[in-house]
């Protein structure tokens, strides 16, 4: 497995020790949402460059409540004091319209209606999403608030162990184009809804694991590839046409829709293929999807408003993410690194910590652990500025050893010397609670 990336030297660096640091830079920040929760925010958000117009915010392990309940608060604070209109969490793309319909007061009337079918992975049913979402209608509902925000998901349409139909996608755009020209839309469904099958055969979870069982590579699922090329080429051929017809946001939802249709059958086509670095490239393209949702996400709200998007750690960082799958060590570039390079300094990410969880088996760190000195940090939470390493000592960040992981869940990932690079802030939370009932599977 490739090495972790080293923090840059520093030769002439502004602490001697780590130590130093975290007790002269760190902020506390309390959940109570007032005062000591806002004027901290507020200092946070005054440091970042006014370029800025997506900031990520990690977890440390899903399912953590009081991350959740972090996340809310950051959000409300950035809307109501620091231009942000919308925010896009780790969750199905397509499903989020639902929950995006909800919050401007169209469509279902209840949460309960939206709760499944409106988010992915089971997020629905965590009670920091429904606040986030109530709260986002009624912030909608108030007359005196003119920009209405908007809640998107930018996760690509799989789960951990399969991946979505390509249905939905496609019929929504050609919908669309049904709508607008008839009979190209109806020439177009002729040619693809044959293909399309039915959703069990290409949502199969056994082809996680066995390639044989994947449609993906299908003479089927391979003239299904051909023919979204050719719809995808339309549309961008008839593009002054069809923004006269319908409106330029509307055209453009829809090629992000035609183009996500087309790295799913990708990502289904590296299912169905037996290689030794197949798991390697579904996580690639996985991140990848959702690199290119908040392109689209950003690009969307840019004359509105700034976007905070909310995920995994390993999702938002800027260096290779890592995971041990089994006798797996996979490594790849996740959806951080490839923002990084699309922004540059209009990204900046917040990864998070957790020193201490009985719910999710999380243990008192180690030792010369970074999170064992950040723990030593008064308060319930606290945020600290890395530097990018910058000013910091290399040879004792290179020398941190990285505590023990979790036996309960699954999804939490220690801190290693390469958050420094990766983040350009930790919020370190002394404890989290575990928000769901079920053993946590996805990641």
């Amino acid at each position: 497995m490739e090495k972790r990336s080293s923090v840059q030297r520093d030769p002439n660096p502004a602490y001697t020790t780590l130590k130093d640091w975290v007790l002269k830079e760190a902020i506390p920040v309390s959940l109570d949402p007032s005062g000591a929760f806002t004027s901290p925010i507020d200092k946070i958000i005054a440091s970042l460059d006014d370029a800025v117009e997506l900031v990520g915010f990690g977890e440390a392990l899903h399912g953590g409540e009081d991350i959740l309940v972090l996340r809310n608060l950051l959000f409300q604070r950035l809307v109501e004091k620091h231009g942000y209109s919308a925010i896009a969490i780790e969750s199905s793309f397509p499903r989020a319209r639902v929950v995006n319909e909800y919050i401007a007061g169209r469509g279902p009337v209840s949460y309960e209606e939206i709760k499944e079918v409106g988010f992915s992975h089971g997020f629905g049913s965590l009670e920091a999403n429904r606040e986030l979402v109530e709260w986002m209608r009624e912030y909608n509902a108030d007359p005196s608030h003119q920009v209405k925000l908007r809640f998107y998901g930018f996760d690509s349409p799989t789960e951990m162990m399969y991946a979505d139909s390509p249905r939905q996608v496609l019929l929504f755009v050609l919908d669309y184009l049904t709508s607008i020209d008839s009979i190209s839309g109806n020439y177009h469904k002729t040619r693809i809804e044959p293909l399309l099958g039915n959703g069990p055969e290409w949502e199969n979870p056994a082809a996680a694991m066995d390639p044989t069982l994947s449609v993906g590579l299908s003479p089927s699922a391979t003239e299904l590839r051909i023919e979204t090329e050719d719809l995808i080429s339309e549309l961008m051929e008839r593009r002054p046409e069809l923004v006269a017809e319908s409106d330029e946001s509307q055209y453009l939802g829809v090629v992000q829709y035609a183009m996500l249709a087309r790295q799913l059958l990708n990502y289904h086509g590296v299912l169905a293929r037996d290689s030794e670095n197949r798991l390697v490239r579904l996580l690639g393209i996985r991140d990848v999807m959702m690199a290119e949702n908040l392109l689209y996400i950003v690009s969307r709200e840019r004359y509105r408003g700034k976007v905070l998007a909310f995920a995994h750690n390993s999702h938002l960082q800027r260096g290779k993410a890592h995971m041990q799958l089994g006798p797996h060590a996979l490594t790849w570039w996740p959806a951080g690194s490839h923002l990084n390079e699309m922004f540059g300094p209009r990204y900046v990410v917040i990864g998070s910590a957790v020193c201490l969880s009985d719910d999710n088996g999380i243990i008192q760190p180690e030792h010369g652990t970074l999170e064992a000195l950040l723990g030593d940090l008064p308060g319930p939470i606290s945020f600290i500025p890395t530097h990018k390493a910058h000013g910091l000592p290399a040879p004792e960040i290179a020398a941190l050893p990285i505590r023990s992981g979790s036996m309960k869940n699954p999804t939490y990932f220690a801190l290693t010397s390469q958050c420094f690079t990766d983040f350009d802030w930790l919020a370190f939370l002394r404890s989290t609670s575990y928000a769901r009932g079920g053993p946590p599977l996805h990641r």
